[in-house]
Order: structure tokens, then sequence, then C-alpha cells
């Protein structure tokens, strides 16, 4: 037997109902706030991402699916998005468009990394990108569509941390200072941390081994290297929240795992995932755009929700209930069949659900109807043919009532 690979996995119902009930409410609250699809390639130019993400990112360097084109190029499926959209946003000049590009995808993402609960090697996003202003008001903007999304789908109890890494510059100051301190204690961290300590200092703060935690936490705070503007910044930024009323937590080691971020960075987190307890994150990207190529200054913030793990906490908190079936028809006989066929397309015209059998049984096409919790039965036979007049059973009250086509038909429309 042929099974799946290892880290990637089927969807099947009723799992798959939750995953469109969560893309739907996604799709409905990008509306509100003005964002349109954009639907880019899995395959990318491997330089693409070692250029945004960064050389020494774990992404990069362990976790990227990558491999050599039949013409001898480096291709990559792709591991995160962002990257994608600014690449697209600069190849068709979209910043030539009037006003922001608001942009929102929803996609399969891939990382070759150890399964766990929540995270598989093939997972999925849903995230968007407004790129165009570096205004603090976008950033909040950005923060209230995320938490709206997590209130639309009645989740609860989860925790906004908010941070700033400042621009380049301010991060220079503080890899400095950081790289000063990581000297002495280095080799008391893990092995990964013992190698960013050297190559990229602020990396080890995105550590998420326990052991290192109590190190991480004694490190200095970015927030005491930001410059005056990037202060400034910071502060605005928690002032548009707070008109909204939207609750945070400042967490000054949130600096999330890829190295174009800049200025404002966020997470949100929810108890129910354990350990592995991040939903989505997101940030600011001034700069990201001009490191790609782009002539033209593009300012940017976006995020990506794990959806995998939304989806979880969807169905952890039985918000839904997977659709029921309208109608389940029985035919006796093949004539039956044939104008069950029939009658069941005239009915789900009018957008209701109806399931014909095919067993020659009547007991084993009546069991499957009650398996299949179906709302109405339908028995369908030559008298009833002849008639035009059908037997419509009610499978909560057990009530039967026989009506004729017409009114079946007109039974469901005001359904």
């Amino acid at each position: 037997m042929i099974h799946s690979v290892k880290g990637m996995r089927d969807i099947l119902p009723p799992s798959s109902f939750a995953w469109n009930h969560v893309e739907a409410t996604a799709r409905r609250i990008f509306a509100r706030f003005n964002y349109q699809e954009i639907r880019t390639p899995i395959l990318e130019e491997t330089a693409l991402f070692a250029r945004s993400v960064g050389e020494e990112t774990d992404i990069v360097s362990k976790e990227m699916y990558t491999f050599e084109d039949r013409d001898g190029s480096s291709l990559t499926l792709r591991p995160e998005n962002t990257a994608s959209v600014i690449r697209s946003y600069i190849e068709h000049r979209l910043d030539q468009q009037p006003g922001l590009q608001k942009l929102y995808y929803i996609g399969p993402m891939f990382r070759r990394e150890r399964p766990q609960k929540g995270r598989y090697r093939q997972f999925y996003q849903i995230g968007a990108e407004a790129i165009g202003s570096d205004s603090p008001a976008i950033d909040a903007e950005v923060i209230e569509m995320v938490a709206t999304i997590l209130q639309e789908l009645a989740i609860t109890g989860f925790e906004l941390l908010i941070n700033s890494v400042g621009t380049k510059e301010s991060r220079q100051r503080y890899n400095e200072a950081l790289r000063i301190e990581l000297e002495s204690v280095a080799p008391k961290l893990c092995s990964d941390c013992q190698r960013r300590a050297v190559t990229n200092p602020l990396r080890v703060l995105d550590c998420k081994v326990p052991e290192d935690q109590p190190i991480i936490d004694s490190l200095p705070s970015i927030l005491d290297y930001l410059s005056d503007e990037d202060r400034e910044h910071f502060r605005r930024v928690r002032e548009f929240l707070d008109d909204r009323h939207i609750a945070y937590t400042v967490r000054p080691r949130l600096v999330r795992g890829l190295d174009y971020y800049a200025r404002t960075t966020f997470e949100i987190t929810h108890g129910a995932l354990g350990a592995q307890n991040a939903i989505l994150g997101g940030g600011r990207y001034d700069g990201l755009a001009e490191s790609l190529g782009s002539k033209v200054p593009a300012p940017g913030i976006g995020f990506s929700i794990g959806e995998d793990r939304l989806v979880m906490t969807v169905e952890e908190g039985k918000a839904i209930q997977s659709p029921k079936l309208d109608l389940y028809i029985a035919p006796m006989g093949d004539p039956a069949l044939r104008h069950c066929a029939v009658l069941a397309g005239d009915i789900r015209q009018l957008g209701v659900s109806v399931e014909v059998g095919t067993d020659r049984k009547l007991k084993r096409m009546l069991e499957l109807a009650n398996k299949l919790s179906a709302r109405f039965t339908l028995i369908v036979g030559e008298d009833e043919i002849a008639a035009q007049s059908y037997a419509l059973k009610d499978m909560v009250s057990g009530e039967q009532t026989t009506m004729t086509r017409q009114k079946l038909l007109e039974h469901f429309q005001h359904g």
C-alpha cells in the first residue's frame, strides 16, 4: 500500500467542512477591509527566499524543499508567501496602481521540519499584505483585521503579543550589544543558538528551546536601542490599538523568524494548542521590496495565519457542525431511479442537498438515510410516478405528508 508522504496529509470530511468555513470567513473579512486575492506559484526561484527570508534562518538553511530543474536552475517549493507577493508586486508594477495594494492569499506552503501537533511539512496559510504605506495606522488596521477573523470564528481567549524590532540602523546597534552579551553565555545555549550568536544574534531571541529561555530573558531589550523615530512609530501603533480597544502585551523578545521584518512585529497565541501555541504572526517589512530589486520604496506590513492550527482550534471549540443532508430519495427499481434522477436535479436547483439511493433494497437505503442524518426522505415507486404524488417523511418528527410534484418543489423552495 502507498501512503501519504511523511508530514503531509489528506483532509477528509467532515474536517474539510471546517476548513471551508474558516476560509469563507476569512474571505468575508478581507472583503470588508478592501483586500483582493492574489494567487502566486507554488514554485519560485530559490534566490527569492534566500535573499528575502535570510541565508542564516532555519527555513533557508534547513527546511526548504529545493531541487535543481532540468535546465540547471534552482527551484524551491514556497516556504512562505510574503516574498512571493512582493516579487509579484515588483514584476507586475503594482506600485503604479492607485492607493495601497491590499492583497490576501490562501494556500499551501512547504517546510521540511519535524511533524508535530498542528505542524506539517505541507501546511496551509491564510495571509495578507498591505503594501505602499509606512503609517502606524495601517499596522493597527492589519491587527484589527486579524482579530476580527478570529472573533468571527468564535475563537476566544487568544493573546496578542506585539513588539518593535526597529529599522535596520536600530537593529544594527542592538545586534552589536547582543553579540557582546552573548559571548559569555552562548556556550550554555543550544547548538543552534551558539551558531546564531555568531552569524545573526537577533535570531537567538527566536529560540524555542525551553532550557534556553531564562538566559534569553536576561539579554538586553531591543526597545532600549530603538531610534526616536522608531520609538514614536511603535507608540502610535499602540495608540491606534488602544483606540480600538484591542488588548495586547508588549513582548520585547518577539522578533519573528524571518530577516525581512522591521519595526512592528506581532503574534497571536492560543492556549488550546499546547507548546506550539502560535496561531499566526506577522509584521512590517519596509525595505524588502528594495532588497528584491524594486527601484521604488514599497513599505508594507502583513501576516500569515497557520490554517492547520486555526482549524484545529475551531474544531476543538465545536463552534460549527458539519452540514446535514436535506433529502434522501429511495427509488424502487430502475424506472424509478431514472425518474428520481430528474426529480433530484429539479430540487437541487432550489439550493437543497439531495442524495439518490442506488441500492436495490429499500431497507438498506433507509438505513443509509439515517446514517447520513437526512432531514427528509422520499420513497418513489411505480405508483408514485403514475400519480405524480409523493410521500415525504420528516425524519425528526416522523410525520409523513403526501404532496404533488409541484407542492414538493414549493416545500423545499420555501423551506
